[in-house]
């Protein structure tokens, strides 16, 4: 379970690109978002990994702007998508808590994802997995230590599935009611995170 979050102020607002169904380009690309970033993480390697400070940055020394989470360790990718498949992967270091998915462009700054109805992810925590839509959460035992792990969006279909990166394996796929564009989102509490996006889908998946 996350570590108890820190009362905050949530705005709603943002302004990502989000493409239609006639111009979504074959595979997303992106970078995050500070803007969006928790004071706990720092971004680096050109904005494309995150990694978890402890102490953090003083709240106060933050620049203050309706987009930033203040309660909870997220960050959003800085580009939405509206259809279409779409395929990237997430290198893990010295982490054993955080959560991987994709949210809403205005999903709640006051609430961590995978906890509402705006956000589908799955969440790493001391070595299970769970998937966790609405709240609910689904163990997924069969899934072990990452190192490096893809997700595949398929918005048109309303899904999201954990990928294998090594073996390009279906893990788990969860059910998604996508109501609008949605961006990649990440949650951090310990180690780092790298992104690896611009990515084609693998055309070889198996699994569920």
């Amino acid at each position: 379970t996350p570590l108890p979050p820190s009362r905050a102020l949530s705005q709603r607002s943002f302004s990502a690109k989000a493409p239609g169904s006639a111009s979504c380009p074959p595979h997303i690309t992106f970078k995050l978002d500070e803007r969006t970033a928790h004071s706990t993480l720092d971004l680096f390697k050109q904005d494309t990994g995150v990694v978890y400070r402890v102490l953090g940055i003083d709240p106060t020394k933050v620049p203050r702007n309706p987009e930033r989470f203040r309660d909870w360790a997220v960050v959003l990718g800085d580009t939405a998508v509206g259809a279409g498949r779409h395929y990237w992967e997430v290198t893990v270091k010295r982490s054993q808590q955080f959560r991987l998915g994709v949210a809403d462009v205005d999903v709640s700054r006051d609430g961590c994802i995978g906890t509402d109805e705006q956000s589908w992810v799955f969440a790493f925590n001391q070595r299970h997995w769970q998937a966790l839509v609405g709240g609910e959460a689904t163990p997924l035992p069969s899934v072990g230590q990452p190192e490096r792990v893809g997700l595949l969006l398929d918005y048109d279909a309303g899904c999201l599935s954990l990928v294998d990166a090594g073996w390009h394996r279906r893990l788990h796929t969860l059910s998604a009611d996508f109501r609008g564009p949605v961006v990649p989102a990440f949650a951090l509490w310990d180690g780092e995170l790298l992104t690896h996006s611009g990515l084609d889908v693998p055309e070889d998946l198996t699994g569920n």
